[in-house]
């Protein structure tokens, strides 16, 4: 999965892209306001998810959003708006406009990854993780085991090493993961790197049904 990450300020957009690496693994592009992200998604970009701030010079986050929504190719991509400004008027605009989220600065990488989490393709991660902890007996925090495990087995994988696909099917099975499982049988070497992106999607689902139990 890609994620582009577009703020004017680069000590802002280093800190939410630093936070969004954390949380999953994606390949994260930077834009610098909303014209530079909008060449690049005219371009042909095409992210799984835009975190965006609101306020910055030539094309501001809603006229980003804006001309997103506008645009068939690029209309139904994710969008969350990033800012200091938490005004009932700014973000009845922006949900007008069609943002899918909001995170308000200074950024807490809880709510960054719960937007990943919440956002993230649908269909992607298979089963959800409480379902999976309870079909094994496990607690989520022995899945986030499993998975780390599984995602090691992966990156060996990737390296010419390690157990071969139908046993890695095996384990994104047994994990929940259905459609990373299928494409590791049936699919060549780039069914790797998708299984890798649904395993950290899971973790994330994982960690963040973890929270929302602890509250």
């Amino acid at each position: 999965m890609k994620v582009l990450v577009v703020d004017d300020d680069v000590v802002s957009r280093m800190m939410l892209m630093h936070q969004v690496d954390a949380c999953v693994r994606a390949e994260i592009l930077e834009a610098e306001d909303g014209e530079h992200a909008w060449r690049l998604l005219a371009g042909g970009l095409r992210p799984g998810i835009v975190f965006c701030d609101l306020r910055m010079p030539h094309l501001d986050g809603l006229g980003l959003l804006a001309r997103l929504r506008a645009d068939a190719a690029t209309a139904s991509i994710p969008f969350v708006l990033v800012s200091a400004a938490s005004d009932a008027e700014t973000l009845g605009q922006a949900g007008r406009l069609g943002a899918d989220g909001y995170i308000a600065k200074p950024f807490r990488i809880d709510e960054v990854r719960a937007q990943l989490a919440r956002l993230q393709p649908a269909g992607e991660s298979g089963e959800d993780p409480q379902a999976v902890a309870g079909r094994l007996g496990i607690t989520l925090e022995r899945l986030l085991v499993y998975l780390a495990g599984l995602r090691r087995q992966l990156e060996e994988a990737q390296q010419g090493g390690g157990p071969g696909p139908a046993r890695l099917a095996e384990g994104c099975a047994t994990l929940g993961l259905t459609q990373a499982a299928a494409r590791l049988r049936t699919a060549g070497p780039e069914a790797i790197a998708q299984a890798l992106a649904a395993v950290d999607r899971q973790d994330a689902l994982a960690r963040k049904a973890g929270a929302d139990s602890a509250c």
